[in-house]
């Protein structure tokens, strides 16, 4: 019976990522970075990463899953926490309702336990297609729960930012979000327990300030916007011009924010290795 269960979560996870990526009508995908076109099916052959130039498109909080679980071991924690209206800000129940339908998501956030390499841990995946992946007092609920889980469990943590910050519709209580989870993470630290965290572009504001700084190993996709502020804030507030590349990740590695840029053909890989050293050295 538990296969059977465990087939079917697999089959929705695949339908979920490939909604996530799928347009309607495009057969080819023109990359931001480069300019040039794509086939796209070229580009999903590739984990949504420009052939030509290496770009690494934006992608969902399911398909993310599905390229980093192991098939049929994906369990999601707390599928149906969303969003309240807490301040009663005008059309945000609106908006809200009109993201929940255009991403099938019930928040910017993906939570879940899985194996990774037959590794047993918990993961969470911030999604951008979701109010730019901004943390509401939800999502900071969901992060929370999450790590909770993990120290209880005695399982690594694996959480993915994606976000521009705190979500603006909900005030202090998105902001108080970044204490929360930092709290959390220090909590689930004091039990000695692996903690990586994995920026993509982009990583900024209040997630930044938070959970996403955090990890025992972080690692990040390449190129990748990661900062509290963005750029041209920062340029017209010091009024000098910004090295070339600032905030980026391969910047941010050089500087000793980031610890490995890896690419995202090599971050399921990457991350079974750190898994399996950690479970050895845990032994």
């Amino acid at each position: 019976m538990n296969s059977i269960f465990a087939k079917r979560r697999a089959r929705l996870l695949a339908m979920k990522a490939m909604r996530d990526n799928y347009v309607p009508g495009e057969k080819l995908v023109t990359c931001p970075s480069c300019g040039q076109d794509s086939e796209r099916r070229l580009v999903a052959q590739s984990l949504s990463v420009c052939p030509k130039c290496g770009y690494h498109f934006p992608i969902g909080a399911y398909y993310r899953l599905s390229t980093i679980l192991d098939p049929g071991s994906f369990r999601e924690l707390h599928p149906r926490l969303s969003a309240g209206d807490p301040l009663a800000f005008p059309g945000y129940r609106e908006k809200l309702f009109a993201a929940q339908k255009k991403t099938g998501l019930t928040e910017a956030v993906v939570t879940a336990t899985g194996t990774i390499g037959g590794q047993r841990c918990v993961v969470g995946v911030l999604d951008s297609r979701f109010f730019m992946g901004s943390m509401s007092a939800a999502v900071g609920e969901k992060i929370t729960l999450a790590i909770e889980f993990a120290a209880k469990s005695r399982l690594p943590l694996i959480l993915f930012a994606a976000s521009g910050g705190a979500r603006m519709q909900e005030g202090i209580l998105s902001l108080m979000q970044m204490a929360k989870t930092s709290a959390a993470l220090a909590r689930f630290c004091e039990k000695g327990l692996l903690y990586i965290s994995v920026l993509t572009d982009p990583t900024t504001g209040g997630v930044t300030a938070s959970f996403a700084s955090l990890g025992d190993i972080i690692l990040a996709e390449p190129g990748a916007l990661i900062g509290f502020a963005g750029p041209r804030v920062i340029q017209q507030t010091i009024g000098q011009t910004l090295p070339e590349g600032f905030q980026r990740a391969e910047f941010q590695m050089e500087h000793g924010f980031v610890d490995q840029v890896v690419p995202r053909a090599q971050l399921r890989q990457t991350l079974k290795c750190l898994l399996q050293l950690h479970e050895k050295g845990g032994r």
